[in-house]
């Protein structure tokens, strides 16, 4: 091999020199939105001036005393919470301190299905009984939203002795129920401590008309991705703690478990900055940025081969910074996305109806070029009406796993086609990605429905993470 070659940095080099056009995560936009902010520009070399360790007067995340505890102290009175952590792993990490701090083996915890990934592996390692909560599915959208208070409501009512409640909202496309300060008051009541997967709502601290925030609603712990929407670092997040009823030593002992010794200090100056920016925007400059993005929204709205999903409906609001492009053509929506790119225009996520843009948290600079891009990628194709996936009328709105996780690590498993699958016990997590939603946890019974949502979006172009195998040689299964 030749070892003359840099192949991962000179990638990064070649997408940043094709001069693309920025409609997914990070939220810095490949750094354009800290151009009106002067912290000074830096090459690479210079960024590694920077790339420092725990030295004297540079603080330690896992016990900060001066610059780290003044950063985490400003980002709290921001956000109004009692304590709040820098997280240099995502809300992965986050995600695995909230439940591994307050939830005990066997402990019964009420778990939103539509969850990401980090949680399904923390409700393992934690060892409980996830009692997972269906969400409702929005037709026109063809997506899953959020869970309803009804089956909040009847979930407290078959499992009384459940510890915790735990939501992901806003959903990866923005989507927030307009019951979520109802949910989370009724989860209170009954003693539930409610632990929230915030990471794409680092951002609704900015008030109407953004959706509202868990931070403020009485969610004892919310973790939040400020590298989604903020301009933040990849990887740089918040834990935001304001509960009475957690040992917050617990969370802190597994902030440093969870997360490296040798924490990034590039990210952690990035969520420092990413808190400035977001203090520093004004009513004035909200303002701005909404009218840049409906702008946008509207003239994306007058191409014919697709359709913009609205920001409300009964069942959600939606994230202003979320747009949701549906095929009203032949293409599905990762087909739609390739021919965008190709125009060097990049979206967080497409799934088969629809391509999601996630928008600055500023205005959206020459909208209307980025906009003749998008039509000339997709001009060619003739406008069709497609029929829509009717709600399956199966799926129980409320649903344990058919095995727990101590018997899994007993048991042996075995592969077998997919198409043989419908009633087997799952070995295995079936996960496409983005946006890292499993179709299958490990321990779920598989049903006829996982199997035609799998086919589904193999048929439309679905990457699926972790699977190589699954078409050819079939899906893990316990014995």
């Amino acid at each position: 091999m030749n070892q003359n070659t840099v192949p991962l940095y000179q990638g990064l080099l070649n997408h940043k020199n094709s001069d693309p056009i920025s409609f997914h995560v990070p939220g810095h936009k490949n750094g354009a939105m800290f151009k009106s902010v002067d912290f000074g520009t830096v090459s690479f070399n210079d960024l590694l001036r920077i790339d420092l360790t725990e030295l004297n007067g540079l603080d330690d995340l896992h016990s900060p005393t001066s610059i780290i505890k003044e950063a985490q102290h400003l980002t709290a009175d921001l956000y109004k919470v009692k304590k709040s952590y820098f997280l240099v792993g995502g809300s992965t990490a986050g995600n695995l301190a909230m439940i591994l701090a307050t939830c005990n083996p066997h402990d019964v915890v009420l778990v939103q299905r539509n969850s990401h990934k980090s949680i399904m592996n923390s409700l393992q390692l934690a060892n409980v009984r996830p009692v997972f909560l269906s969400p409702e599915f929005d037709y026109e959208s063809q997506i899953a939203t959020n869970i309803s208070y009804e089956t909040v409501k009847q979930a407290i009512k078959d499992y009384p002795e459940a510890k915790a409640l735990i939501l992901t909202t806003p959903n990866y496309y923005g989507m927030v129920s307009h019951n979520l300060n109802e949910i989370i008051k009724l989860a209170n009541s009954a003693g539930l401590l409610v632990l929230v997967d915030e990471a794409h709502g680092a951002h609704f601290i900015l008030g109407k008309p953004f959706p509202t925030t868990a931070v403020t609603l009485g969610a004892d712990i919310v973790v939040q991705s400020a590298h989604k929407t903020l301009p933040a670092m990849t990887m740089g997040s918040y834990l935001h703690f304001n509960s009475s009823r957690i040992d917050i030593g617990k969370v802190e002992y597994y902030l440093q478990v969870v997360q490296s010794s040798s924490p990034s200090y590039p990210i952690m100056a990035s969520l420092d900055l990413a808190r400035y920016y977001l203090a520093h925007i004004s009513n004035k400059d909200k303002e701005e940025i909404i009218d840049s993005i409906e702008n946008f929204r509207e003239s994306l709205a007058r191409l014919p081969q697709i359709n913009l999903i609205a920001q409300k409906s009964d069942l959600y609001q939606a994230d202003i910074l979320k747009i949701i492009v549906q095929s009203n053509c032949a293409l599905t929506g990762y087909e739609i996305q390739e021919a965008f790119e190709k125009e060097h225009i990049y979206t967080e996520l497409a799934d088969p109806w629809n391509v999601l843009f996630v928008c600055p948290l500023s205005e959206v600079e020459d909208y209307s070029t980025i906009v003749a891009k998008v039509e000339r990628a997709i001009k060619h194709v003739p406008t069709e009406i497609r029929d829509k996936q009717k709600v399956d009328q199966s799926t129980p709105s409320i649903f344990t796993l058919a095995i727990t996780y101590e018997e899994m690590r007993k048991r042996k498993t075995c592969k077998i086609p997919l198409r043989n699958a419908v009633g087997e016990i799952a070995a295995s997590s079936v996960i496409p990605y983005p946006p890292g939603i499993p179709v299958i946890l490990p321990g779920e019974t598989i049903t006829n429905n996982h199997i035609n949502m799998l086919l589904t979006l193999k048929e439309s172009g679905a990457y699926f993470q972790n699977n190589p195998e699954l078409w050819d040689k079939g899906i893990d299964i316990f014995n």
